[in-house]
């Protein structure tokens, strides 16, 4: 089984990497949440710390789920019931407290494996809008059959709209989940990128501004 470890605490993850090696399982390492959506297809269980140094980890959830359906499981020192509950809501399918046996995190880990690989596979996540098609597991994006280089906080912003199947996404909820929180200079980057994606798209209409609320997926048709 391959496990990606996301955990900032060296003395942690020392001690933990190992000890999951020595029981059969195959450990890789990251000290925080950047290069996490690089490996979620490569790895079957993320074991996912919420006190990390660059992104919180209820938001980095929330980001795993909307480009794949990998097991997570949140093992934090935030150990109240609302810690507990947004975790899951976030999309973690449960959450360990720290300090834990390490036997219990690896039950927890095959539990939640199985689980996964005892249900049907989801079908791949792909949005299709006229001739724009959009892969959110592969992160693809392809116009009239021509890829489309698109930057990461592009892909996401995309994908969200793309995901939520002409729904609005409101802006808050997309500065929180691909920024990571609120403010000015967030939401004039978010402006950039819409515009940018719109460009780069050469599809204006694909992406629809809801005055005063946010983005909705549109026909892409002008």
């Amino acid at each position: 089984m391959r496990v990606l470890l996301v955990e900032d605490d060296d003395r942690v993850a020392g001690a933990l990497v190992p000890a999951l090696v020595r029981r059969g399982l195959t450990m890789q390492r990251l000290p925080s949440g950047a290069g996490v959506l690089d490996r979620v297809h490569d790895v079957d269980v993320i074991l996912l710390d919420l006190g990390l140094p660059d992104v919180d980890g209820v938001v980095l959830c929330r980001q795993i789920r909307a480009v794949s359906d990998v097991a997570v499981i949140v093992v934090s020192a935030r150990g109240e019931v609302n810690d507990r509950v947004h975790g899951l809501r976030a999309g973690a399918d449960d959450y360990l407290v720290k300090p834990y046996d390490v036997e219990e995190l690896l039950a927890r880990v095959e539990a939640v494996r199985r689980r996964r690989v005892e249900r049907p596979a989801p079908s791949v996540p792909v949005v299709e809008v006229g001739d724009v098609r959009i892969d959110l597991a592969r992160y693809e994006v392809l116009v009239a059959g021509e890829p489309i280089a698109l930057s990461r906080k592009e892909f996401q912003v995309l994908a969200l709209v793309a995901a939520a199947g002409g729904a609005v996404c409101s802006r808050e909820q997309v500065l929180n989940e691909v920024w990571g929180h609120r403010g000015a200079a967030e939401s004039r980057s978010l402006d950039v990128h819409v515009a940018t994606l719109r460009t780069k798209l050469g599809r204006p209409a694909l992406i629809e501004t809801v005055r005063g609320v946010g983005y909705r997926l549109g026909s892409g048709r002008d």
